[in-house]
């Protein structure tokens, strides 16, 4: 009876949960689905979709030696991919540097993959406290938006659908650490880590993914009447020539 009644509380609980849920906060939904089926089950329950996120990420950073440039972190709702933006952008620009492509292409490539495909991406970008005035920058904010928008227009180029995606600029409102010392003076390493770049990488809500599940149900259906064509043209017998008589 004690066995059973604890189950039916955790029951309970879960339906409790349920309810509270008012947006559809599927990381949350994950974790404490997860976190029942080992209690309740009495084995380990495997990765969650965000849990395997972040591991493959992590895995994709090792692998192109960019450990000293990006952080993969996990939050309560997905994962931030932070990105420096010394190393990805040339200095006062939105230019990327050539060794930006190979990362943001692999990155491209895992975010692509049919089990990530229903996560939303939100791209800021984060520049110090320095102003910037140029003809093309005449502040921080357009910097800093700029360089979101080139991450953003990279990664649709890699055939990621664009309404996963939201670029920001946030210029130097939110820096990860002090800009300034007490007195007012620069600290450069500061300044160094607070250009950045931050992926927040989220599932998507109910009404989200069902968008996203027909998209990549029409991508596919597509994809097969093309292959389909192709195989009807090459198996169609090229029509004969008319003979033609030697003069």
């Amino acid at each position: 009876m004690g066995t059973y009644a604890d189950a039916i509380t955790l029951l309970m609980a879960f339906f409790v949960m349920l309810l509270t849920f008012a947006d559809y906060d599927i990381p949350a939904f994950e974790e404490a689905a997860a976190a029942i089926s080992e209690n309740v089950g009495g084995g380990e329950s495997g990765p969650t979709a965000t849990q395997q996120l972040k591991v493959d990420m992590e895995d994709v950073v090792f692998d192109m030696n960019a450990d000293q440039v990006m952080e993969v972190s996990q939050d309560s709702h997905g994962i931030v991919i932070e990105m420096r933006s010394g190393a990805f952008f040339k200095p006062g620009s939105a230019s990327l540097r050539k060794a930006a492509f190979p990362v943001l292409k692999k990155m491209g490539q895992m975010l692509g993959a049919p089990k990530f495909g229903c996560f939303n991406i939100e791209v800021e970008g984060h520049t110090d406290d320095i102003p910037i005035k140029t003809k093309r920058f005449p502040s921080n904010w357009e910097l800093s938006a700029a360089r979101a928008s080139r991450v953003t227009r990279f990664l649709i180029g890699q055939q990621l659908q664009p309404f996963r995606f939201r670029a920001i600029g946030l210029a130097d409102i939110m820096p990860k650490v002090p800009n300034r010392d007490p007195e007012g003076k620069p600290i450069k390493e500061n300044q160094a880590t607070n250009r950045r770049i931050q992926m927040r990488v989220e599932r998507m809500n109910m009404d989200q993914q069902k968008r996203c599940n027909e998209t990549a149900n029409l991508k596919s259906m597509l994809k097969g009447l093309n292959k389909k064509g192709q195989s009807a043209q090459e198996l169609t017998p090229a029509p004969e020539q008319p003979a033609t008589q030697s003069k």
